[in-house]
């Protein structure tokens, strides 16, 4: 996934690009009052301390105090971020060649919102990264009070943290902290899918873009195996949780339609209600005729549930089998696949979207 990202490359070097970029920013959000100017405040912050953390992945392989663990993870990821460039035609530059030990669990907490009886979620605007539906914050407690205060204003709200995240380019990415502990499987396609955002991104069209990064982030991982002489993997992971999202967007229609009907908002919290005990169901008999009883997904499920919470699913690969199928039909070529990727994030969102539907 990316997060919203505030700067803009000017000037010599990182430090120069950083405050000839900060102070018109902040100075023009001075405008817009002060809870505005200490949300990009913290962003500044949290995006500065990031910076001053990171040090060459190489330094920190070579390292004596370094852990046998991460050195032998890191110098892993190197050789992946080799082949997203090489292989996969990536931008090829310094990030994922650098680390950052955070110190904490996530790098930011995204904040998700929507009105009580809506879907529709509250949205934000950045420069760059153009309008999400969610605030992020470098610090917990900071994105807890926001929560608070959008839920005395009615809001349904969810609370995510987030382990890595993209600037799109605009800064080199360091691998993170909160990165090591995954496996050196994931942590490959999370550097190929955070490249993908920085290939190529699309303003105001997340299902786009996370879509197209999951997708070079699948064929990717399939080609990095088929060098290193390994075979596919399983894809007994990837049903199930193909499975569990349609659960979640089939309940979210059915919400749609409770929404939309002539009800008054009493019956309608009655039955949204309803619908969360019944996708619980739905799910539980799923997990244990299916699924051999896994319970991968329980703390999610069984954890309150809101409209908010719904919010991120089918975002990151509802047009996946479009780009599969334009791959396909460029021989597997990345160059040509990127030009026709960017020949249609430069159409009309509208056509993008008839363009993409035909493909699937």
């Amino acid at each position: 996934m990316h997060f919203s990202v505030l700067f803009k490359r000017s000037g010599p070097g990182p430090l120069d690009r950083f405050f000839s970029c900060l102070v018109p920013l902040l100075g023009a959000f001075l405008l817009s009052g002060c809870s505005s100017l200490g949300y990009y405040s913290q962003l500044a912050q949290g995006q500065w301390q990031l910076l001053r953390a990171r040090q060459p992945v190489d330094q920190v392989i070579a390292d004596p105090a370094s852990s046998p663990r991460l050195r032998a993870r890191l110098a892993h990821a190197e050789q992946a971020r080799a082949f997203a460039s090489e292989r996969l035609k990536l931008p090829d530059n310094r990030s994922y060649r650098l680390y950052a030990d955070l110190q904490r669990p996530y790098v930011v907490w995204n904040v998700f919102a929507t009105p009580e009886l809506s879907l529709q979620p509250v949205t934000h605007c950045f420069p760059i990264a153009g309008c999400v539906a969610y605030r992020g914050y470098y610090r917990q407690g900071a994105a807890r009070g926001q929560a608070a205060l959008m839920r005395q204003q009615g809001l349904d709200v969810y609370v995510s943290g987030v382990e890595a995240y993209s600037t799109l380019g605009w800064f080199d990415d360091p691998i993170l902290s909160s990165m090591v502990a995954w496996g050196d499987e994931r942590l490959a396609t999370l550097i190929f899918h955070e490249l993908a955002h920085q290939r190529f991104y699309v303003q105001d069209d997340t299902a786009f873009n996370e879509s197209f990064a999951t997708f070079v982030e699948r064929e990717g991982s399939r080609q990095w195996r088929a060098a290193r002489g390994l075979a596919p993997l399983g894809t007994a992971q990837l049903q199930q949780r193909e499975q569990f999202t349609r659960l979640v967007l089939a309940s979210r229609e059915r919400l749609q339609a409770i929404y939309a009907a002539p009800l008054d908002d009493a019956h309608k919290r009655v039955a949204k209600q309803a619908e969360f005990e019944r996708l619980r169901a739905q799910y539980k008999q799923v997990r244990d005729s299916q699924w051999g009883g896994d319970k991968r997904y329980d703390a999610w499920i069984y954890g309150p549930l809101s409209n908010a919470k719904l919010l991120p699913f089918g975002l990151y690969d509802q047009w996946v089998p479009a780009f599969e199928r334009l791959f396909h039909e460029v021989g597997g070529d990345w160059p040509q696949f990127y030009r026709r990727v960017e020949e249609l994030g430069h159409l009309p969102a509208a056509d993008r979207k008839a363009a993409l539907q035909r493909l699937m």
